[in-house]
């Protein structure tokens, strides 16, 4: 499996000297656009490398190809070339996405039509020994539009974070820099690729980190065996972090009371504390994972879009579920785990000892949401019976798909629990390993 991980630098004293070169660069984008879209019944015959082959012939002139059919050349004079070919990947691209969302929306009219595909906010990318020198440890050499020519220029770039690419990924592939703007500075992207092998340990063998993500708990982490095992159960509170968020939303409502005025530097400091939570969040389950050498980190597929109702709707709109999953993942691919995800309908509903639905909160006569009543009289905690139930999804899942056809239709015959995998518990992994003993001798 291949990995890109990107990280920014900040160019040093300039400001507006790469404004012409991003701008050359959007209005090559655009014209190329509109070359494929004239064109694109010819572009889509060819797949990959041919394509930018075919287009650069349309819009390149050549020794071979002394007069092509559009006057590109002219109106882009001196553009070096690998730009050239990067603006045209980017307008393949474009024109691309947009013809497939077209035929879809065609066959499906659902909503608005497709908009006309443009340049946008592209920045071009810095190709070695064409674009891009290194000089030295924190200098460099770019080539921009400058005084009417395309020439190169020396840049300083940040020391300290020329100090962590050094220190962090000397050991993967540096892939060409894109040229950014954020805000009034200007940086240079560095992307890097790195390649891991993901385990591949069968799923009797597996040890498995069921996590179920919450908000007032921010995670509950159970290890868990095959066999239904439970090798650690771990909840993540982040007290101090929750307080302080509270407060700042708290106060981005007070200013609220005075006016209809925007509040960017208190939205910005909440924002910066629901990352951090996020962050911190993702660190924890990840040391778990990596103190009992996990194999597969099991989180709840949890779909957020559509419009949040009730009193609770800001605190779900805060709630970054998909960022800790997106930094448990990136940190969990680079040490050889694998992520996976399962069926989030009912994990905290059933009880994971099958006696079925649970009474939350007040409904169970509890002040607190996080505690739960079984129908059988026992009280547990429903983020950890939840965590239970993820594990025991995964579980079921995999065992069902090693198995052939006989023997799981068998199984499902004597578990029918199975059969539905949005109400299998923790008591049908039990229940299947039962079944599958007889199988095993």
């Amino acid at each position: 499996m291949r990995i890109y991980t990107t990280y920014k630098v900040k160019i040093k004293h300039y400001n507006h000297i790469f404004k012409d070169t991003v701008k050359i660069y959007r209005d090559v984008v655009d014209y190329l656009i509109n070359v494929c879209l004239e064109n694109w019944d010819s572009i889509s015959m060819y797949k990959g490398q041919n394509r930018l082959t075919y287009i650069e012939a349309l819009i390149h002139s050549t020794k071979e190809n002394p007069v092509p059919k559009y006057d590109f050349d002219v109106k882009f004079y001196k553009i070096p070339s690998y730009l050239r070919r990067g603006a045209i990947n980017e307008a393949i691209g474009k024109v691309s996405s947009y013809k497939s969302n077209l035929a879809n929306w065609q066959n499906n009219p659902v909503g608005k039509e497709p908009s006309y595909p443009k340049a946008g906010y592209v920045f071009p990318s810095m190709y070695r020994t064409v674009m891009y020198n290194q000089t030295d440890d924190y200098i460099a050499q770019v080539k921009v539009y400058i005084r009417n020519t395309w020439d190169w220029i020396t840049i300083s770039l940040r020391k300290s974070d020329m100090d962590y690419i050094y220190r962090r990924c000397k050991n993967r592939k540096q892939c060409a820099p894109t040229l950014q703007k954020r805000g009034k500075e200007w940086f240079l992207d560095f992307p890097f690729e790195e390649k891991v092998t993901l385990c591949d340990t069968v799923v009797y063998n597996q040890t498995v980190v069921a996590v179920d993500l919450g908000i007032n708990t921010a995670a509950t982490v159970s290890v868990m065996r095959s066999d239904g095992t439970i090798l650690g159960r771990y909840f993540c509170k982040l007290p101090k972090e929750t307080d302080h968020l509270t407060h700042s939303i708290n106060r981005i409502k007070k200013a609220g009371q005075y006016g209809n005025y925007k509040t960017p530097r208190l939205w910005a400091k909440a924002k910066g504390i629901n990352h951090d939570i996020a962050v911190k969040t993702a660190n924890y389950i990840m040391d778990i994972a990596v103190l009992y050498n996990a194999d597969v980190i099991v989180f709840e597929h949890l779909d957020k879009n559509g419009k949040v109702r009730g009193s609770k709707k800001q605190k779900l709109k805060m709630w970054r579920s998909q960022e800790v999953q997106s930094v448990v993942t990136n940190k969990a691919h680079r040490l050889g785990m694998r992520i996976s995800h399962v069926c989030a309908w009912g994990t905290s509903k059933f009880a994971y000892d099958g006696s079925g639905r649970v009474l939350r909160g007040k409904d169970g006569g509890f002040s607190t949401y996080e505690l739960c009543r079984f129908q059988n009289g026992k009280t547990y905690n429903c983020d950890l019976s939840a965590s239970y139930n993820i594990g025991a999804r995964y579980f079921i899942r995999e065992i069902l798909k090693s198995c052939s056809v006989t023997d799981r239709l068998g199984i499902e015959a004597k578990v029918p629990q199975c059969a539905k995998r949005s109400t299998c518990t923790f008591s049908t992994l039990i229940s299947l390993n039962a079944e599958l003993t007889p199988l095993a001798v």
